[in-house]
């Protein structure tokens, strides 16, 4: 395989300013919907990760626009219900945000849009806090029902020293009352924190810490810090603050001081100067024997409880897991996970443990999107990627044109930017195609979806591109979340932000592309979803569609969501070009319904032929089963002989009714690879709606150990397939691996399959965060083996227990094991161009991988080889973090950058 290894496609990171974990479960009693993490960037964007248990998957973004910034996020779960048949319905999860604006603003997950907005006669908006919810033993404290509302209302803090109530009651969100005027000096609050559900504990820039009763807006207390330190600013900044389950207050100030408050007469109890700058961010665990810190330092410092009795407290460690400030910090504790999440400048989410601190491992998310944004034209050698409100086209030079040998050569020469557009508008991309020729761009944000025409333009310093706007008809006038054309280049479907399916027809003239005006609507199968799973919790957020794939001959469409679930559609009939555009036959609502979801009657009823052809749902897509998780990567296998209808079209046969319906269907093998976020590996035959042959022989179980202890979701594929060879290369952020689909993996024999039995509790497992430290590696705390001696006889060594034996097993997840060699540098050069060795081709091995290339944004194939001993030619992108502007960072005594040394 010819390998083009490119850093010069852009992807600006962008700054973590605030993570929030969804509603957890604080007693064994309480119910809640799985946890989610949402992480608000600088740009406006959300993205919104599933833990999964230590697989942590970024399931969608929600793309934001310009001068827009997420800088608070909270969620709240609305009280518990019952239904009709006495079931607990969980009560909705939901989550707002705040963006230095006067506005609160709540987010329709399912959407990806704002479902809500309130705001008022006061400043920007700084912090924002949830009140706490009553719980059940609260409840019953106080008698069977006082009449008190069970929820969460949220607080605000802004920049003129107003503290603002807005109210979250009736599925609705407004603003209550303005508790606290600005003062006289107009200290900002820039911090909040319930201490209890009436008591809010405000951090301010004037050196105090407020204390109000959000019931009539009375200062309970003020803390006051004192004069700043000597040569330095006469206030100080309480940039953070946090209330542990005992009532005690926790501050972080600009001092790099850490301050516990005692909770019921709001004095000092202890200082503990643990930063040489800046504290901005804490986390605390949920038993309050634990506080995390974070500052413009780079410094991540744990403090434990040492005197329970006196409430002392004392620094036991601390790490540099980030290059820049830590701005945000959140905590989660979950069916055996123990976390702590942190995020700033540097872009990519950290995670590291919570009650095993200093006993596993970091792991560091990527600040790369799990959707690539990148899509290529290989009959013209073209890379296109997108950010933000941009697109920029590249175009690469043939291997026969460039010389690698060339020390005069500049990287520059290898490659040309063809095309650079800017969407109008303030909505980001959310998502973008290329045509398989090169001809057509699309681009659709959350409020339209826009067509290009793409030319080749002479030039004096070469060819570009001019770029061209096509005309859409009016029903492209909303928002789509993805959008792909069929590798035939006649069809576009489009994912609008309900997850709805649309496909729109293309006629393609030696000049101009045509847009068919009626769109067709496809219905996913209706799953019989209890009522009571969707009307709680995250609702129908798991019906989301995050993938979309066509065959290679373009008659096969599938399309895959965050349930796990598949939905495949056909097209029937052959092309008539004589027919009239279009024909519509029960003509079909593009309105959104309350159920999307139609039966199999409603389908049958429900026909758009076009052109003498129709989409309409696999016969055999129910077959398909429900998938352990979501699905991070769906591809159609090439077939090397292309799928046929078996009959003559029904339109051509009978030309005599004015509306014929075609009702054939592809016959022969399509063959659709499934890859889900946990690592499970499925091949299912799409117009059989059953597991591939091969799929059958090669469960995951028998693929190689190191391809199952891998962290990172897989993110696309590339398949070298030809009439000698059936090669995939499936890629994530950090890996490359090669499979070879026409042998069979080894059945490796376990002992009495003992890795399918239940882990016994006791046992060493992670947390969440990246794997055990072995204990010969351990820098911290005692060895996790014990020597027993009873009565003067020394036994053997044994395993020290896990002390969180009341959790729930969760699934372990080891490192991915990559050694120094792996991680060797990529050398200084933007673009280059090789291959591989013969190791692959000349060694015939079944598998192979690699981790030289990192962090990878995306892989995608530029030349159509006719060499099939070589395979595909790709280019590899390459966008690493080290090479972006981050901005400033504080040093402190010898502390240099390595570009200075």
């Amino acid at each position: 395989m010819e390998v083009h290894r490119c850093r010069f496609v852009p992807y600006p990171p962008s700054t973590i300013n605030a993570l929030a974990f969804s509603n957890t479960p604080v007693s064994k009693d309480q119910k809640t919907a799985p946890p989610r993490l949402a992480v608000g960037r600088a740009n406006g964007d959300i993205e919104i990760w599933n833990p999964l248990h230590g697989s942590w998957l970024q399931e969608t973004i929600i793309r934001g626009g310009v001068d827009r910034s997420v800088d608070g996020l909270v969620w709240i779960q609305d009280p518990n219900e019952l239904d009709a048949n006495g079931r607990t319905i969980i009560g909705k999860s939901r989550l707002f945000s705040v963006g230095y604006t006067t506005t609160v603003t709540e987010w329709d997950l399912r959407n990806g849009r704002p479902l809500r907005q309130a705001s008022g006669n006061h400043g920007e908006i700084w912090c924002l806090a949830a009140q706490p919810a009553l719980t059940k033993a609260q409840i019953e404290a106080n008698g069977v029902h006082t009449g008190q509302w069970e929820g969460q209302n949220l607080i605000t803090g802004c920049t003129d020293g107003a503290l603002v109530l807005y109210s979250t009651k009736d599925e609705d969100l407004q603003l209550q009352r303005v508790l606290v005027r600005p003062s006289a000096k107009k200290a900002k609050i820039i911090s909040v924190a319930f201490q209890d559900r009436n008591v809010v504990v405000a951090g301010c820039t004037d050196s105090t810490i407020r204390v109000y009763d959000i019931r009539n807006g009375s200062n309970l207390r003020t803390m006051s810090f004192g004069a700043g330190p000597k040569g330095g600013p006469k206030e100080i900044i309480v940039w953070s603050v946090k209330v542990l389950p005992n009532r005690n207050i926790v501050s972080g100030d600009s001092t790099g001081e850490l301050r516990i408050w005692d909770g019921k007469t709001y004095t000092l109890m202890q200082r503990i100067k643990s930063h040489r700058q800046d504290i901005l961010s804490l986390a605390t665990g949920q038993d309050g024997t634990t506080i995390f810190s974070g500052g413009m330092d780079r410094r991540t410092v744990v403090y434990k409880r040492v005197d329970k009795r006196k409430g002392r407290w004392a620094e036991v460690g601390h790490r540099r897991y980030h290059t820049h400030d830590v701005k945000t910090m959140a905590t989660l504790e979950y069916k055996g996970m123990s976390v702590v999440v942190s995020g700033g400048p540097d872009a990519a989410p950290t995670i590291f443990p919570l009650r095993q601190f200093g006993m596993e491992y970091q792991r560091q998310l990527s600040f790369l999107p799990q959707d690539p944004p990148i899509a290529c034209a290989s009959w013209k050698r073209l890379i296109m990627s997108f950010w933000d409100r941009e697109v920029h086209i590249w175009r690469l030079a043939e291997p026969s044109k460039t010389v690698v040998e060339d020390d005069d050569l500049s990287p520059e020469q290898n490659r040309k930017l063809v095309a650079k557009i800017l969407v109008k508008g303030e909505a980001s991309i959310t998502s973008a195609a290329l045509s398989a020729d090169g001809n057509i761009l699309a681009a659709a944000t959350t409020t339209e979806v826009k067509l290009f025409q793409l030319k080749t333009h002479r030039l004096e310093n070469g060819s570009g591109l001019k770029v061209s706007k096509i005309l859409v008809p009016s029903s492209f006038s909303f928002g789509a979340r993805h959008i792909q054309f069929s590798p035939d280049e006649k069809w576009l479907c489009i994912i609008r932000q309900d997850s709805s399916i649309l496909i729109a027809r293309l006629l393609h003239t030696s000049t101009s592309t045509i847009v068919q005006t009626q769109l067709t609507k496809l219905s996913r199968i209706d799953r019989q979803i209890e009522k009571n799973v969707i009307l709680g919790g995250l609702g129908a957020y798991d019906r989301t569609i995050t993938k979309v794939a066509f065959s290679s001959d373009s008659r096969i469409l599938a399309v895959s969501d965050l349930a796990g679930y598949i939905d495949t559609f056909v097209l029937s009939g052959q092309e008539d070009l004589t027919q009239a555009l279009p024909l519509l036959i029960n003509h079909i609502e593009l309105e959104p319904s309350d159920d999307e979801n139609s039966n199999d009657e409603d389908e049958n009823t429900k026909v758009q032929l076009v052109l003498g052809q129709c989409w309409k749902r696999n016969p055999s897509a129910s077959s398909l089963p429900k998938l352990p998780s979501a699905i991070t990567v769906l591809s159609f296998r090439p077939s090397t002989e292309p799928l046929t209808n078996g009959e003559a079209s029904h339109a051509i046969t009978t030309r005599h009714n004015p509306n014929p319906i075609p009702h054939d269907l592809p016959s022969g093998e399509a063959r659709l690879l499934s890859i889900t976020a946990t690592g499970d590996v499925f091949e299912f035959e799409a117009l059989k709606g059953s597991l591939s042959h091969w799929s059958r022989r090669n469960p995951t179980a028998h693929f190689p150990e190191d391809s199952r202890k891998i962290l990172n979701q897989s993110r696309g594929c590339i398949w070298d397939v030809n009439r000698s060879k059936e090669r995939v290369w499936i890629y994530g952020t950090a890996w490359l691996w090669m499979f070879d689909l026409s042998k069979d993996f080894p059945h490796v024999e376990t002992n009495g399959d003992m890795a399918l039995k239940k882990r016994k509790r006791g046992t060493e497992k992670a947390s969440g965060a990246g794997g055990m430290i072995p204990d010969a590696e351990l820098g911290t705390g005692m060895s996790r083996k014990m020597q027993r001696i009873i009565h003067g006889e020394v036994a053997e060594w044994e395993d020290v227990p896990f002390h969180d034996t009341d959790m729930v097993d969760a699934v372990s997840e080891s490192d991915d094991g990559d050694t120094a060699m792996e991680r060797l540098s990529h050398g200084n050069g933007e673009l280059q161009i090789f291959k591989n060795g013969g190791e692959e081709r000349s060694s015939g091995r079944q598998w192979w991988r690699t981790y030289k290339y990192r962090p990878i944004l995306g892989v995608c194939v530029i030349g159509d080889r006719e060499d099939g001993d070589i395979g595909p030619e790709v280019a590899i992108i390459e966008r690493p973090i080290w090479e972006a502007d981050l901005g400033p960072r504080y040093y402190g005594d010898q502390e240099w950058e390595k570009g200075s040394l």
